[in-house]
């Protein structure tokens, strides 16, 4: 959320080098949980619909965030990071409900 307001706001902190590394080792970690979580648990992708759109979420929310901060063009930056935000929600939301299911 910080790194999106400072986008926002123009802030010259978005330069610094660990603003640029963080986001990267977060989205890895993120990668690799849902992929341990699909294993230990034996529930896949493809297989289970609420995942399936859990890892579809990630890769979206991953995708937007190369938008919000990479794109050229300010408005379309700051309408990928809110979308981001969204999607994140909906992560959390399909984590804690399971929805959709399969039953």
């Amino acid at each position: 959320w910080l790194r999106g307001a400072w986008m926002i706001l123009d802030s010259n902190r978005l330069t610094q080098h660990w603003v640029r590394i963080v986001p990267h080792v977060n989205d890895s970690l993120l990668l690799i949980a849902a992929i341990t979580l699909a294993l230990m648990s034996h529930q896949y992708p493809l297989v289970n619909p609420w995942l399936s759109v859990k890892v579809v979420g990630l890769l979206t929310y991953i995708a937007l965030g190369n938008i919000a901060f990479r794109h050229p063009i300010k408005s379309l930056r700051i309408t990928a990071w809110l979308t981001g935000q969204g999607v994140f929600a909906m992560i959390i939301l399909v984590a804690l409900t399971r929805w959709p299911s399969s039953s």
